[in-house]
């Protein structure tokens, strides 16, 4: 190139090298660039800065250009023709090929970044680039792809495979578009994803009271609720999920669920099940102030049995009677608690 470049020549040289790499990422038969290619593009751009000296927004004005062009054009209609499930590959393929076209961008327009944008304070090419993809490809197709996630948890909890990876790549999107915060996953996925937690378990709770497998059922699925955490929920969602189920199969059902005449806890202290009450114990233990009824009705228990040995003897065998319900529900403290 030589050294005195007009805007229009050079820009029409930065175009040829922009098509190439969108050609390339699109799969489309292109050989890869070579360091000359890769030089004279960083160097018409470095050229056409220091000609005018005020590193001209022009450029920085076109690349913007550029990027939102190639995503209307080409990225949302690819995307908005898909649905369910393709459309969640459509969109991490997306978002992974436009950030290798931002890494490619960001090494011909580095000189741009390197004096235009701090004299400036404005963002980044990169910065550029990303936000172009929130602003045009994130907002539209998040509520989309959030019922199409949830679709797939409802259908795991149900017991069905899904491709727990797509998820995760999925909710990364989420994650990387929220520009360092959590704003987005939480109020564009984690919010809705929580409602569906209630629903679905509020539904669950009321059939599984009528079965006297609620205890059981509960544990099973806080263990896989956490399994989803690790495979493709941010790990800042556990508590948040945990408390949701918790609340919905044992504190919404306390009352129904401990006072049962044949699963309640007054029925398993009176059938010595030392490992049902155990488990009853672990479930309630975290919840807050989720042990209190348990107390009451082991107490109440406690007194209705004492008082019920103690009509049967005399007076003078109340005291032993007193130690060996001591021994006996110390028992159980131990035990179980």
């Amino acid at each position: 190139m030589s050294k005195e470049i007009k805007f229009e020549q050079g820009w029409a040289y930065m175009q040829k090298g922009i098509t190439k790499v969108i050609r390339i990422i699109e799969g489309e038969p292109e050989p890869p660039f070579d360091s000359n290619d890769y030089m004279t593009l960083y160097t018409t751009i470095y050229t056409m800065c220091k000609q005018n000296h005020d590193y001209s927004h022009p450029r920085y004005d076109k690349y913007r250009e550029v990027i939102e062009d190639y995503t209307i054009q080409m990225v949302l209609p690819s995307l908005r023709e898909k649905t369910d499930e393709y459309m969640l590959q459509e969109l991490v393929k997306r978002w992974n090929n436009h950030n290798v076209m931002l890494r490619w961008l960001a090494r011909f327009f580095a000189h741009i970044d390197r004096y235009y944008v701090p004299k400036r304070d404005i963002p980044t090419v990169s910065e550029v680039g990303l936000t172009c993809f929130c602003d045009l490809v994130y907002l539209e197709m998040h509520p989309t792809a959030t019922k199409a996630v949830i679709a797939l948890i409802r259908k795991e909890r149900e017991g069905e495979e899904i491709d727990r990876e797509l998820v995760k790549n999925v909710l990364d999107v989420y994650v990387e578009n929220g520009m360092g915060t959590m704003v987005k996953y939480e109020e564009d996925f984690e919010s809705f994803m929580l409602q569906e937690t209630v629903s679905y378990y509020s539904l669950k709770a009321s059939m599984l009271i009528k079965e006297d497998s609620c205890p059981d059922y509960m544990l099973k699925s806080l263990k896989k609720e956490k399994e989803r955490v690790t495979h493709y929920l941010h790990p800042t969602t556990e508590p948040k999920l945990v408390e949701k189920v918790q609340n919905e199969l044992l504190v919404v059902v306390a009352k129904q669920l401990l006072e049962n005449e044949h699963s309640g806890c007054g029925a398993l202290l009176r059938d010595d099940k030392m490992d049902d009450i155990s488990r009853m114990y672990m479930l309630y233990q975290p919840i807050p102030q989720g042990l209190e009824p348990i107390a009451y009705l082991f107490k109440k228990h406690i007194i209705e049995d004492g008082t019920s040995l103690i009509k049967q003897t005399d007076d003078t065998s109340t005291n032993q009677v007193v130690n060996e319900l001591q021994d006996k529900y110390m028992v159980y403290i131990i035990k179980c608690f």
